[in-house]
Protein backbone atom coordinates (compact mmCIF):
# COMPACT_ATOMS: atom_id res chain seq x y z
CA UNK A 1 0.00 0.00 0.00
CA UNK A 2 1.29 3.57 -1.18
CA UNK A 3 1.02 4.80 2.86
CA UNK A 4 2.17 1.56 4.20
CA UNK A 5 4.87 3.48 5.86
CA UNK A 6 2.82 5.22 7.96
CA UNK A 7 1.13 2.58 9.81
CA UNK A 8 3.45 2.07 12.78
CA UNK A 9 2.63 6.00 13.33
CA UNK A 10 -0.87 6.04 12.80
CA UNK A 11 -1.06 3.33 14.94
CA UNK A 12 -0.11 5.04 18.37
CA UNK A 13 -2.80 7.41 18.11
CA UNK A 14 -5.04 4.15 17.65
CA UNK A 15 -3.57 2.74 20.52
CA UNK A 16 -3.33 5.88 23.13
CA UNK A 17 -7.35 6.01 22.24
CA UNK A 18 -7.57 2.16 23.08
CA UNK A 19 -5.56 2.13 26.35
CA UNK A 20 -7.07 5.57 27.42
CA UNK A 21 -9.89 3.54 28.40
CA UNK A 22 -7.82 1.62 31.30
CA UNK A 23 -4.69 2.38 31.51
CA UNK A 24 -3.66 6.30 31.49
CA UNK A 25 0.44 5.80 31.32
CA UNK A 26 -0.24 3.72 28.04
CA UNK A 27 -2.35 6.17 26.79
CA UNK A 28 0.53 9.05 27.47
CA UNK A 29 3.51 6.99 26.11
CA UNK A 30 1.66 6.22 22.91
CA UNK A 31 0.18 9.78 22.50
CA UNK A 32 4.08 11.01 22.76
CA UNK A 33 5.03 8.71 20.09
CA UNK A 34 2.44 9.98 18.23
CA UNK A 35 3.38 13.41 18.63
CA UNK A 36 7.01 12.53 17.67
CA UNK A 37 5.46 11.29 14.58
CA UNK A 38 3.22 14.48 14.02
CA UNK A 39 6.52 16.21 14.31
CA UNK A 40 8.59 14.53 12.21
CA UNK A 41 6.52 14.47 9.53
CA UNK A 42 5.87 18.38 9.77
CA UNK A 43 9.61 19.30 9.82
CA UNK A 44 11.18 20.06 6.79
CA UNK A 45 15.04 19.13 7.34
CA UNK A 46 15.09 15.56 7.49
CA UNK A 47 13.61 13.76 4.20
CA UNK A 48 13.17 9.99 5.44
CA UNK A 49 11.67 11.60 9.12
CA UNK A 50 9.01 13.11 6.64
CA UNK A 51 8.48 9.95 4.66
CA UNK A 52 9.13 7.65 7.48
CA UNK A 53 7.28 9.46 10.26
CA UNK A 54 8.58 7.94 13.62
CA UNK A 55 9.93 4.70 12.66
CA UNK A 56 12.42 6.60 10.44
CA UNK A 57 14.08 7.45 14.11
CA UNK A 58 15.42 3.99 13.57
CA UNK A 59 18.27 4.50 10.99
CA UNK A 60 19.73 7.25 12.80
CA UNK A 61 20.19 4.83 15.80
CA UNK A 62 22.15 2.86 13.83
CA UNK A 63 23.80 5.40 12.21
CA UNK A 64 24.80 6.69 15.84
CA UNK A 65 26.29 3.14 17.07
CA UNK A 66 27.49 2.91 13.48
CA UNK A 67 31.05 3.48 14.37
CA UNK A 68 31.85 0.75 16.84
CA UNK A 69 29.75 -1.76 15.11
CA UNK A 70 30.88 -1.20 11.31
CA UNK A 71 33.89 -3.48 11.63
CA UNK A 72 31.48 -6.04 12.99
CA UNK A 73 28.73 -5.74 10.75
CA UNK A 74 28.63 -2.96 8.41
CA UNK A 75 31.87 -2.71 6.71
CA UNK A 76 31.67 -1.89 2.84
CA UNK A 77 31.95 -4.22 0.31
CA UNK A 78 33.31 -1.56 -2.55
CA UNK A 79 32.93 -4.10 -5.55
CA UNK A 80 28.63 -3.63 -4.72
CA UNK A 81 28.25 -0.62 -3.00
CA UNK A 82 28.99 2.55 -5.87
CA UNK A 83 30.29 4.99 -2.83
CA UNK A 84 31.95 3.92 0.74
CA UNK A 85 29.90 5.41 3.70
CA UNK A 86 32.93 7.68 4.24
CA UNK A 87 32.46 9.52 0.90
CA UNK A 88 28.80 9.89 1.94
CA UNK A 89 29.60 11.02 5.24
CA UNK A 90 32.12 13.70 3.72
CA UNK A 91 29.09 15.03 1.46
CA UNK A 92 26.78 15.13 4.01
CA UNK A 93 28.90 17.11 6.57
CA UNK A 94 29.67 19.77 3.67
CA UNK A 95 26.27 20.33 2.37
CA UNK A 96 24.91 20.18 6.07
CA UNK A 97 27.75 22.85 7.08
CA UNK A 98 29.44 20.31 9.63
CA UNK A 99 32.70 19.30 11.33
CA UNK A 100 34.14 16.73 8.46
CA UNK A 101 37.33 16.64 10.12
CA UNK A 102 38.38 13.01 11.05
CA UNK A 103 40.57 11.81 14.10
CA UNK A 104 43.43 9.21 13.62
CA UNK A 105 44.65 9.94 10.61
CA UNK A 106 44.21 8.26 7.48
CA UNK A 107 42.19 5.15 6.38
CA UNK A 108 43.85 4.47 3.30
CA UNK A 109 46.95 2.90 2.72
CA UNK A 110 49.99 4.60 0.67
CA UNK A 111 51.55 1.82 0.06
CA UNK A 112 49.02 -0.24 -1.99
CA UNK A 113 48.96 -0.50 -5.71
CA UNK A 114 45.98 2.12 -5.77
CA UNK A 115 47.96 4.37 -3.62
CA UNK A 116 48.49 8.08 -4.89
CA UNK A 117 49.19 11.31 -2.87
CA UNK A 118 49.18 15.32 -4.24
CA UNK A 119 53.18 16.83 -3.51
CA UNK A 120 53.02 19.79 -1.46
CA UNK A 121 54.56 22.82 -1.56
CA UNK A 122 56.99 24.62 0.96
CA UNK A 123 55.76 27.75 -0.22
CA UNK A 124 51.66 26.95 -0.18
CA UNK A 125 48.99 29.95 -1.29
CA UNK A 126 45.77 31.07 -0.64
CA UNK A 127 43.39 30.24 -3.45
CA UNK A 128 40.30 32.27 -3.84
CA UNK A 129 37.89 29.80 -4.94
CA UNK A 130 35.64 32.07 -6.18
CA UNK A 131 37.98 32.46 -9.33
CA UNK A 132 37.95 28.97 -10.01
CA UNK A 133 36.62 29.15 -13.61
CA UNK A 134 37.52 28.87 -17.42
CA UNK A 135 36.52 29.99 -20.41
CA UNK A 136 33.97 27.56 -22.42
CA UNK A 137 34.39 28.96 -25.77
CA UNK A 138 36.31 28.40 -29.25
CA UNK A 139 37.34 30.56 -32.46
CA UNK A 140 33.45 29.89 -33.67
CA UNK A 141 32.02 30.74 -30.61
CA UNK A 142 30.42 34.29 -29.94
CA UNK A 143 29.16 34.11 -26.45
CA UNK A 144 31.50 32.16 -24.80
CA UNK A 145 30.44 30.63 -20.93
CA UNK A 146 32.10 31.49 -17.37
CA UNK A 147 31.91 27.72 -16.57
CA UNK A 148 32.73 26.87 -12.31
CA UNK A 149 35.38 23.65 -12.63
CA UNK A 150 32.34 22.00 -10.35
CA UNK A 151 29.14 21.53 -11.42
CA UNK A 152 26.00 19.52 -11.48
CA UNK A 153 26.50 16.57 -13.98
CA UNK A 154 23.08 15.12 -16.07
CA UNK A 155 20.15 14.42 -14.50
CA UNK A 156 16.98 14.23 -15.97
CA UNK A 157 13.50 15.55 -15.04
CA UNK A 158 11.62 12.36 -14.91
CA UNK A 159 14.72 10.39 -13.06
CA UNK A 160 14.59 12.72 -10.61
CA UNK A 161 11.04 14.52 -8.85
CA UNK A 162 10.43 17.88 -9.67
CA UNK A 163 11.16 19.19 -6.10
CA UNK A 164 14.78 17.85 -6.30
CA UNK A 165 15.26 19.15 -9.44
CA UNK A 166 14.25 22.76 -8.58
CA UNK A 167 16.67 22.20 -5.25
CA UNK A 168 19.19 21.37 -7.73
CA UNK A 169 18.73 24.77 -9.78
CA UNK A 170 17.95 27.05 -7.06
CA UNK A 171 21.53 25.68 -5.31
CA UNK A 172 23.58 26.10 -8.52
CA UNK A 173 21.61 29.95 -8.80
CA UNK A 174 22.76 30.44 -5.53
CA UNK A 175 26.46 29.38 -6.03
CA UNK A 176 26.73 30.77 -9.60
CA UNK A 177 27.38 27.22 -11.40
CA UNK A 178 25.94 25.01 -14.09
CA UNK A 179 23.28 22.59 -13.96
CA UNK A 180 23.03 19.80 -16.70
CA UNK A 181 19.44 19.01 -18.01
CA UNK A 182 20.09 15.37 -18.99
CA UNK A 183 18.64 14.06 -21.75
CA UNK A 184 15.13 14.45 -20.44
CA UNK A 185 15.08 18.06 -21.78
CA UNK A 186 14.11 21.51 -19.84
CA UNK A 187 11.22 21.87 -17.66
CA UNK A 188 9.79 24.53 -15.82
CA UNK A 189 11.22 23.29 -12.63
CA UNK A 190 14.80 24.20 -14.70
CA UNK A 191 13.68 27.58 -14.94
CA UNK A 192 12.27 28.41 -11.62
CA UNK A 193 14.72 29.65 -10.23
CA UNK A 194 17.49 30.93 -12.88
CA UNK A 195 19.98 28.87 -12.97
CA UNK A 196 22.47 28.87 -15.53
CA UNK A 197 21.59 26.14 -17.67
CA UNK A 198 23.49 23.24 -20.20
CA UNK A 199 21.22 21.69 -22.25
CA UNK A 200 21.36 18.28 -22.85
CA UNK A 201 20.17 16.66 -25.97
CA UNK A 202 20.07 13.21 -26.79
CA UNK A 203 18.89 11.03 -29.46
CA UNK A 204 15.63 11.28 -28.30
CA UNK A 205 15.84 15.01 -29.24
CA UNK A 206 13.64 15.57 -25.94
CA UNK A 207 12.49 19.29 -26.11
CA UNK A 208 13.52 19.67 -29.91
CA UNK A 209 11.77 17.18 -31.71
CA UNK A 210 9.57 16.27 -34.51
CA UNK A 211 6.43 14.18 -33.91
CA UNK A 212 8.58 11.11 -35.54
CA UNK A 213 11.21 11.60 -33.22
CA UNK A 214 13.56 13.26 -35.71
CA UNK A 215 15.65 16.64 -34.75
CA UNK A 216 13.50 20.24 -35.06
CA UNK A 217 15.34 23.22 -35.52
CA UNK A 218 12.34 24.80 -35.05
CA UNK A 219 11.96 23.72 -31.68
CA UNK A 220 15.54 23.51 -30.90
CA UNK A 221 15.33 27.56 -31.86
CA UNK A 222 12.89 28.18 -29.77
CA UNK A 223 13.93 26.78 -26.51
CA UNK A 224 18.10 27.98 -26.75
CA UNK A 225 17.50 31.75 -27.29
CA UNK A 226 16.67 31.73 -23.42
CA UNK A 227 19.70 33.38 -21.77
CA UNK A 228 19.16 31.26 -19.12
CA UNK A 229 20.60 28.43 -21.42
CA UNK A 230 24.81 28.92 -21.64
CA UNK A 231 25.67 25.68 -23.78
CA UNK A 232 24.64 22.93 -25.68
CA UNK A 233 26.09 19.17 -25.32
CA UNK A 234 25.16 16.15 -27.54
CA UNK A 235 24.64 12.81 -25.79
CA UNK A 236 26.60 10.55 -27.84
CA UNK A 237 26.53 8.27 -24.86
CA UNK A 238 26.44 7.98 -20.99
CA UNK A 239 29.21 6.13 -18.53
CA UNK A 240 26.51 3.81 -16.96
CA UNK A 241 25.03 2.40 -20.01
CA UNK A 242 27.55 3.19 -23.24
CA UNK A 243 25.69 2.54 -26.91
CA UNK A 244 22.21 1.80 -24.94
CA UNK A 245 19.10 3.29 -25.47
CA UNK A 246 16.34 3.64 -22.77
CA UNK A 247 12.21 3.78 -22.45
CA UNK A 248 10.67 5.41 -19.99
CA UNK A 249 7.45 3.24 -19.90
CA UNK A 250 4.25 4.66 -20.91
CA UNK A 251 2.43 5.01 -17.25
CA UNK A 252 5.00 6.82 -15.74
CA UNK A 253 4.73 9.73 -18.88
CA UNK A 254 2.53 12.08 -17.33
CA UNK A 255 1.08 15.26 -18.63
CA UNK A 256 4.29 17.33 -17.34
CA UNK A 257 6.90 14.68 -18.43
CA UNK A 258 5.19 14.89 -22.16
CA UNK A 259 4.87 18.41 -22.38
CA UNK A 260 8.78 19.03 -21.33
CA UNK A 261 9.59 16.09 -23.81
CA UNK A 262 7.50 16.71 -26.75
CA UNK A 263 6.37 12.77 -26.57
CA UNK A 264 2.70 11.88 -26.44
CA UNK A 265 0.89 10.83 -22.92
CA UNK A 266 0.55 7.85 -21.66
CA UNK A 267 3.05 6.30 -24.08
CA UNK A 268 6.33 4.55 -24.01
CA UNK A 269 9.02 7.23 -24.18
CA UNK A 270 12.20 5.70 -26.41
CA UNK A 271 15.75 7.25 -26.40
CA UNK A 272 17.18 5.49 -29.35
CA UNK A 273 20.46 3.90 -28.77
CA UNK A 274 21.97 6.12 -31.68
CA UNK A 275 21.43 9.24 -33.34
CA UNK A 276 19.32 10.20 -36.75
CA UNK A 277 20.40 13.55 -36.83
CA UNK A 278 24.11 12.10 -37.92
CA UNK A 279 25.67 8.78 -38.51
CA UNK A 280 29.50 9.52 -39.26
CA UNK A 281 32.10 12.11 -37.84
CA UNK A 282 31.91 13.97 -40.43
CA UNK A 283 28.06 14.70 -39.76
CA UNK A 284 28.66 15.24 -36.03
CA UNK A 285 30.86 17.75 -37.08
CA UNK A 286 28.12 19.82 -39.34
CA UNK A 287 25.88 19.20 -36.94
CA UNK A 288 27.37 21.17 -34.17
CA UNK A 289 28.42 23.55 -36.40
CA UNK A 290 23.97 23.88 -37.61
CA UNK A 291 23.57 24.06 -33.48
CA UNK A 292 25.87 26.50 -32.88
CA UNK A 293 24.65 28.88 -35.99
CA UNK A 294 21.15 28.44 -34.76
CA UNK A 295 21.67 29.45 -31.11
CA UNK A 296 23.54 32.17 -31.95
CA UNK A 297 27.14 31.22 -31.28
CA UNK A 298 26.53 29.48 -28.13
CA UNK A 299 29.37 27.02 -27.02
CA UNK A 300 28.52 23.59 -28.13
CA UNK A 301 30.31 20.27 -27.34
CA UNK A 302 29.76 16.66 -27.09
CA UNK A 303 29.60 13.84 -24.06
CA UNK A 304 30.76 10.17 -24.52
CA UNK A 305 31.88 7.64 -22.69
CA UNK A 306 35.26 6.49 -24.90
CA UNK A 307 34.30 3.05 -26.90
CA UNK A 308 36.50 2.00 -29.31
CA UNK A 309 39.85 4.44 -30.05
CA UNK A 310 39.30 4.49 -33.75
CA UNK A 311 35.86 6.11 -33.09
CA UNK A 312 37.29 8.72 -31.50
CA UNK A 313 39.95 9.37 -33.60
CA UNK A 314 37.34 9.43 -36.67
CA UNK A 315 35.92 12.67 -34.96
CA UNK A 316 39.13 14.29 -34.41
CA UNK A 317 40.22 13.55 -37.66
CA UNK A 318 36.44 14.97 -39.04
CA UNK A 319 37.40 18.12 -36.93
CA UNK A 320 40.33 18.55 -39.39
CA UNK A 321 38.73 17.80 -42.98
CA UNK A 322 35.38 20.57 -41.86
CA UNK A 323 37.17 22.63 -39.73
CA UNK A 324 34.45 22.65 -37.40
CA UNK A 325 35.49 21.85 -34.04
CA UNK A 326 33.38 21.27 -30.77
CA UNK A 327 33.68 24.29 -28.03
CA UNK A 328 33.83 21.16 -25.57
CA UNK A 329 34.08 17.54 -24.73
CA UNK A 330 32.55 15.46 -21.63
CA UNK A 331 34.27 12.69 -21.00
CA UNK A 332 32.22 10.39 -19.31
CA UNK A 333 33.75 6.95 -17.10
CA UNK A 334 32.30 4.01 -17.01
CA UNK A 335 32.42 4.60 -13.26
CA UNK A 336 28.98 6.80 -13.98
CA UNK A 337 25.50 6.05 -12.14
CA UNK A 338 22.14 6.02 -12.97
CA UNK A 339 19.11 4.57 -11.68
CA UNK A 340 18.11 2.29 -15.04
CA UNK A 341 20.95 0.75 -16.69
CA UNK A 342 21.33 -2.90 -17.08
CA UNK A 343 23.91 -4.44 -14.96
CA UNK A 344 25.96 -6.42 -17.55
CA UNK A 345 26.20 -2.71 -19.23
CA UNK A 346 27.38 -1.25 -15.73
CA UNK A 347 29.36 -3.46 -15.17
CA UNK A 348 31.27 -4.33 -18.44
CA UNK A 349 30.82 -1.61 -20.99
CA UNK A 350 32.64 1.61 -21.52
CA UNK A 351 36.23 2.97 -20.90
CA UNK A 352 36.99 3.99 -17.41
CA UNK A 353 37.40 7.53 -17.08
CA UNK A 354 40.85 7.21 -16.45
CA UNK A 355 42.33 6.25 -20.09
CA UNK A 356 38.90 7.68 -21.58
CA UNK A 357 39.84 11.03 -20.39
CA UNK A 358 43.26 10.71 -21.22
CA UNK A 359 43.09 9.33 -24.67
CA UNK A 360 40.72 12.46 -25.31
CA UNK A 361 43.28 15.06 -23.80
CA UNK A 362 46.51 13.30 -25.91
CA UNK A 363 44.03 13.08 -29.10
CA UNK A 364 43.31 16.77 -28.86
CA UNK A 365 46.77 18.05 -28.18
CA UNK A 366 48.12 15.65 -30.89
CA UNK A 367 45.94 17.55 -33.58
CA UNK A 368 46.88 20.34 -32.12
CA UNK A 369 43.27 21.55 -31.04
CA UNK A 370 43.58 21.05 -27.03
CA UNK A 371 43.88 25.25 -26.89
CA UNK A 372 40.48 25.57 -28.47
CA UNK A 373 38.48 22.67 -26.87
CA UNK A 374 37.48 22.23 -23.20
CA UNK A 375 37.16 19.21 -22.05
CA UNK A 376 35.24 17.81 -18.91
CA UNK A 377 35.23 14.95 -16.76
CA UNK A 378 32.45 13.14 -14.79
CA UNK A 379 32.26 9.56 -13.24
CA UNK A 380 32.28 9.05 -9.52
CA UNK A 381 34.03 12.76 -8.75
CA UNK A 382 32.96 14.59 -5.47
CA UNK A 383 35.65 15.81 -3.62
CA UNK A 384 38.14 18.24 -4.28
CA UNK A 385 40.86 15.78 -4.64
CA UNK A 386 38.96 13.68 -7.29
CA UNK A 387 39.00 17.15 -9.82
CA UNK A 388 43.08 17.41 -9.08
CA UNK A 389 43.10 13.94 -10.03
CA UNK A 390 40.82 14.36 -13.01
CA UNK A 391 42.29 17.67 -13.87
CA UNK A 392 45.91 16.29 -13.64
CA UNK A 393 45.33 13.56 -16.71
CA UNK A 394 43.01 15.83 -18.98
CA UNK A 395 40.16 17.46 -17.45
CA UNK A 396 39.66 21.78 -17.47
CA UNK A 397 36.25 21.02 -15.35
CA UNK A 398 34.33 18.44 -13.62
CA UNK A 399 30.57 17.31 -12.93
CA UNK A 400 29.17 15.61 -10.15
CA UNK A 401 25.92 13.41 -10.28
CA UNK A 402 25.45 11.42 -7.10
CA UNK A 403 27.47 13.77 -4.96
CA UNK A 404 25.01 16.46 -5.53
CA UNK A 405 22.41 14.11 -5.07
CA UNK A 406 24.10 13.39 -1.67
CA UNK A 407 23.48 16.92 -1.03
CA UNK A 408 19.46 16.89 -1.83
CA UNK A 409 19.72 13.45 0.74
CA UNK A 410 20.43 10.63 -1.48
CA UNK A 411 20.98 7.35 0.51
CA UNK A 412 21.37 4.98 -1.73
CA UNK A 413 18.72 3.04 -1.49
CA UNK A 414 19.22 1.84 -5.04
CA UNK A 415 15.01 1.98 -5.56
CA UNK A 416 15.34 4.84 -8.26
CA UNK A 417 13.49 2.19 -10.64
CA UNK A 418 11.04 1.60 -8.52
CA UNK A 419 9.54 4.71 -7.86
CA UNK A 420 10.32 4.61 -4.29
CA UNK A 421 12.90 6.61 -3.53
CA UNK A 422 12.40 7.14 0.43
CA UNK A 423 13.74 10.41 -0.04
CA UNK A 424 11.63 12.28 -2.65
CA UNK A 425 15.19 12.54 -4.86
CA UNK A 426 14.41 10.07 -7.80
CA UNK A 427 10.26 9.74 -7.74
CA UNK A 428 7.58 11.41 -9.40
CA UNK A 429 5.15 10.17 -6.19
CA UNK A 430 3.31 13.39 -5.62
CA UNK A 431 3.37 12.23 -1.58
CA UNK A 432 7.13 10.96 -1.01
CA UNK A 433 8.19 13.72 -3.34
CA UNK A 434 7.23 16.30 -0.60
CA UNK A 435 9.69 14.96 1.93
CA UNK A 436 12.40 16.51 -0.07
CA UNK A 437 11.95 20.94 0.93
CA UNK A 438 13.30 22.39 -1.70
CA UNK A 439 14.79 26.21 -0.10
CA UNK A 440 16.56 23.70 2.60
CA UNK A 441 18.25 20.89 0.03
CA UNK A 442 19.07 23.67 -2.01
CA UNK A 443 20.99 25.56 0.51
CA UNK A 444 22.93 21.94 0.82
CA UNK A 445 23.30 21.92 -2.64
CA UNK A 446 25.33 24.95 -2.26
CA UNK A 447 27.08 24.33 0.85
CA UNK A 448 28.42 21.28 -0.65
CA UNK A 449 29.64 22.87 -4.58
CA UNK A 450 30.90 25.88 -1.50
CA UNK A 451 32.95 23.35 0.99
CA UNK A 452 34.05 21.44 -1.86
CA UNK A 453 35.67 24.40 -3.86
CA UNK A 454 37.13 25.38 -0.38
CA UNK A 455 38.74 22.09 0.01
CA UNK A 456 40.11 22.21 -3.72
CA UNK A 457 41.41 25.95 -2.39
CA UNK A 458 43.14 24.65 0.36
CA UNK A 459 44.58 21.56 -1.70
CA UNK A 460 45.90 23.56 -4.53
CA UNK A 461 47.09 26.15 -1.83
CA UNK A 462 49.15 23.60 -0.07
CA UNK A 463 51.05 22.77 -3.36
CA UNK A 464 51.80 26.02 -4.07
CA UNK A 465 49.06 26.82 -6.94
CA UNK A 466 46.95 29.52 -7.24
CA UNK A 467 44.05 28.14 -9.58
CA UNK A 468 42.88 24.60 -10.93
CA UNK A 469 44.06 25.72 -14.29
CA UNK A 470 47.79 25.14 -12.97
CA UNK A 471 47.49 21.43 -12.34
CA UNK A 472 49.34 19.01 -14.14
CA UNK A 473 50.22 15.19 -13.28
CA UNK A 474 53.25 16.09 -12.28
CA UNK A 475 52.28 17.24 -9.21
CA UNK A 476 50.56 14.11 -7.95
CA UNK A 477 52.38 10.68 -7.16
CA UNK A 478 51.76 7.27 -7.19
CA UNK A 479 53.02 3.67 -6.69
CA UNK A 480 52.84 1.35 -9.46
CA UNK A 481 52.56 -2.45 -9.18
CA UNK A 482 56.24 -2.55 -8.53
CA UNK A 483 55.58 -0.94 -5.35
CA UNK A 484 57.92 1.95 -6.57
CA UNK A 485 56.57 5.40 -6.32
CA UNK A 486 56.68 7.76 -9.38
CA UNK A 487 55.06 11.14 -10.74
CA UNK A 488 51.85 10.51 -12.35
CA UNK A 489 53.40 12.00 -15.34
CA UNK A 490 55.20 8.70 -15.76
CA UNK A 491 52.61 6.04 -15.50
CA UNK A 492 50.31 8.32 -18.18
CA UNK A 493 50.59 8.08 -22.09
CA UNK A 494 51.58 11.08 -23.49
CA UNK A 495 51.39 12.66 -27.40
CA UNK A 496 53.54 16.02 -28.56
CA UNK A 497 51.73 18.41 -29.93
CA UNK A 498 50.61 18.54 -33.80
CA UNK A 499 52.11 14.93 -34.17
CA UNK A 500 48.39 13.42 -35.26
CA UNK A 501 48.17 16.33 -38.23
CA UNK A 502 51.16 14.49 -39.89
CA UNK A 503 49.88 11.53 -39.92
CA UNK A 504 51.16 7.95 -38.06
CA UNK A 505 53.52 6.86 -40.88
CA UNK A 506 56.76 8.36 -41.29
CA UNK A 507 56.91 8.90 -36.84
CA UNK A 508 58.39 6.94 -34.75
CA UNK A 509 55.73 4.52 -33.31
CA UNK A 510 57.67 4.49 -29.54
CA UNK A 511 56.71 7.87 -29.44
CA UNK A 512 53.17 7.30 -29.55
CA UNK A 513 50.76 5.10 -27.34
CA UNK A 514 50.10 1.59 -28.63
CA UNK A 515 46.30 2.23 -29.50
CA UNK A 516 47.75 5.61 -31.78
CA UNK A 517 49.90 3.20 -33.78
CA UNK A 518 47.27 0.29 -34.52
CA UNK A 519 43.84 2.53 -35.24
CA UNK A 520 44.80 6.41 -36.39
CA UNK A 521 45.46 5.35 -39.85
CA UNK A 522 42.40 3.13 -39.92
CA UNK A 523 40.10 5.20 -38.49
CA UNK A 524 36.80 6.82 -40.67
CA UNK A 525 35.43 10.15 -41.25
CA UNK A 526 32.63 8.73 -42.91
CA UNK A 527 31.52 6.07 -41.06
CA UNK A 528 31.91 5.60 -37.18
CA UNK A 529 33.82 2.28 -36.73
CA UNK A 530 35.44 -0.02 -38.69
CA UNK A 531 34.41 -1.43 -42.12
CA UNK A 532 35.26 -5.37 -42.30
CA UNK A 533 38.17 -4.50 -44.82
CA UNK A 534 39.64 -2.10 -41.72
CA UNK A 535 39.41 -4.63 -39.42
Amino acid sequence: MAYSRYFAWLSTLVLSIIFAAFNYYFAIFFFVLFLVGLSDWIQSRHSILRNYPLIGHLRFMLEYIRPEIRQYFLEDDEEKIPFSRNQRAMVYSRSKQVNDKRGFGSIKSMYGPEGEWLGHSNTPTHPDPSKFRIQVGGPSCLQPYSLSVFNISAMSFGALSPNAIRALNKGAKLGGFAHDTGEGSISSYHREFGGDIIWEIGSGYFGCRNPDGTFSEEKFVSQVDDPQIKMVEIKLSQGAKPGHGGVLPGPKVTAEIAATRGVPIGQDCVSPAHHSAFSSPLELMQFIGRLRKLSGGKPVGFKLCVGQPWEFFGIAKAMLETGICPDFIVVDGSEGGTGAAPVEFTDHVGMPLREGLRLVHNTLVGINKRNEIAIGASGKIISGYDIIRAIAIGADWCNSARGFMFALGCIQSRSCHTDKCPTGVATQDSVRQRALVVPDKAERVFSFHKSTMQSLAELIGAAGMTHPNQISSDYLMCRGSDGKARPYAAELPIVNTGVLIQGVNGINQKELPKEYGLYWNRARTDLFGLTPANR
